[in-house]
């Protein structure tokens, strides 16, 4: 059997309806920008294979960083133990993180980074003897796919199976000019009960890559705050350059009480899974009394393998070239964007940094599984491209390396299908 007959036979793979989906096509090299096929076939890899990717594939010097420290230490129990990459990955994060964040606690993905955070804010109030049990969040808001996770995302078709077992979450409409007031008069009123406020800051990329504006996450942010409402940001998506700065909280001025990551955290190269927090958060479980610590871990916490990718993609993403290219991409994206609006294939575009959304033209019929979702995909999968749409939504988010030229090529695809579909 070839290897897509061998994974058929042996595999389940995930958001996939196993009976109706195309037979998965096997990849079997990376480089760059690109993935390569088993046939030869070349692919732009232009949603950076689930927005983990941000080196491009198979960086050497990520590799090489890797290879040294199989060699060295492959893994070691996190729980009475330490060692050099943990360590350093923590001082250097955290120095370039708001200036709040003084705590790393390591997991495994963006799932677990959140649950770490949900459970650290609801914990901060019970060892302080305070009843604050609510959780605010924003409607259609997506935070991973663990019960937790789960709880305070979005109710759609993903948990409609779980969602009678889910915990009772407070959500909120994005904020806007219109909405801002009567938000931060709800969140008054709920101010006695509400533990934390749960926010992917400025893009829900599950939700369609829905954009709202840094103002008014700033006016609720400093609302929370002086009603005493911790604050986590999610930005297991938006971190590391993909929003054009740093980090998505950079682009405000209210600092969060809890930050999560992963995805670009290893530069795309492996799982990993961080949260940070202040040090108030920290004491706040510093006692005598061993009931309140964290009850939370994971055999591979702060694996040295993961800590080595981070470092090394940490190296990567602050040379001035990255930003350059961070740059670059935003300004080709809004250049591509102005191009295109008036088409009439075109119902909306929206961008923030180096995410690209083109919401297109379906009347409707806007539901993710949508047949148009699945014609879009097959085309551009022809064309050489990995663009994965939510629904009627495509949208480019590529590897910071991409080129001109491999930009451009997405570009004219684009406008090409406009005339196709």
């Amino acid at each position: 059997m070839n290897l897509t007959e061998r994974d058929l036979a042996t595999v389940w793979h995930p958001y996939t309806q196993m009976k109706t989906a195309a037979p998965p096509i096997p990849i079997i090299k990376g480089e760059g920008t690109c993935l390569f096929g088993e046939d030869g076939k070349r692919y732009i890899d232009a949603v950076s294979s689930w927005w983990v990717n941000i080196h491009g594939h198979s960086h050497p010097y990520i590799a090489k960083k890797v290879a040294e420290q199989l060699n060295v230490l492959e893994h070691a129990i996190f729980a009475g133990f330490t060692h050099p990459g943990a360590v350093e990955l923590a001082e250097r994060l955290l120095k370039i993180l708001p200036d709040n964040q003084k705590k790393a606690f390591y997991s495994d993905n963006g799932s677990t980074a959140v649950e770490v955070a949900v459970k650290m804010c609801l914990q901060y109030w019970s060892n302080q003897g305070q009843g604050r049990t609510k959780i605010l969040a924003f409607k259609n808001a997506y935070h991973g796919d663990t019960f937790g996770a789960m709880s305070v995302s979005g109710r759609s078709a993903f948990t409609a199976a779980f969602d009678s077992l889910l915990f009772e979450v407070e959500f909120i409409d994005l904020p806007n000019e219109s909405n801002i007031s009567s938000l931060k008069s709800h969140i008054t009123s709920l101010n006695k009960e509400l533990a934390c406020f749960i926010f992917e800051p400025l893009v829900q990329g599950s939700a369609g890559m829905i954009m709202y504006e840094p103002e008014f996450l700033q006016e609720i942010m400093s609302h929370c705050h002086n009603e005493k409402v911790l604050l986590i940001a999610d930005e297991v998506f938006t971190g590391f350059g993909r929003t054009g700065k740093s980090f998505a909280c950079n682009h405000v001025q209210q600092q969060p009480d809890i930050m999560c990551f992963s995805k670009g955290l290893t530069g795309g190269t492996m799982a990993f899974g961080l949260t940070t927090c202040t040090q108030d958060i920290y004491d706040a479980f510093l006692s005598d009394d061993k009931l309140k610590t964290l009850f939370h871990g994971h055999s591979y916490t702060a694996n040295p393998v993961a800590c080595a990718a981070s470092l090394a993609s940490l190296d990567l993403f602050l040379e001035p070239s990255t930003q350059q290219n961070i740059d670059r991409i935003c300004a080709m994206h809004s250049a591509f964007s102005t191009k295109i609006k008036g088409n009439k294939s075109v119902k909306s575009t929206r961008q923030t940094g180096t995410i690209l959304a083109i919401e297109w033209e379906t009347g409707d019929n806007t539901s993710y599984f949508s047949g148009l979702r699945d014609k879009l995909y097959q085309y551009f999968l022809k064309a050489g491209i990995i663009l994965r749409p939510l629904g009627n939504i495509i949208y480019i988010l590529p590897p910071y390396c991409i080129t001109d030229t491999e930009l451009n090529y997405i570009y004219s695809t684009i406008e090409q299908a406009f005339d196709d579909i």
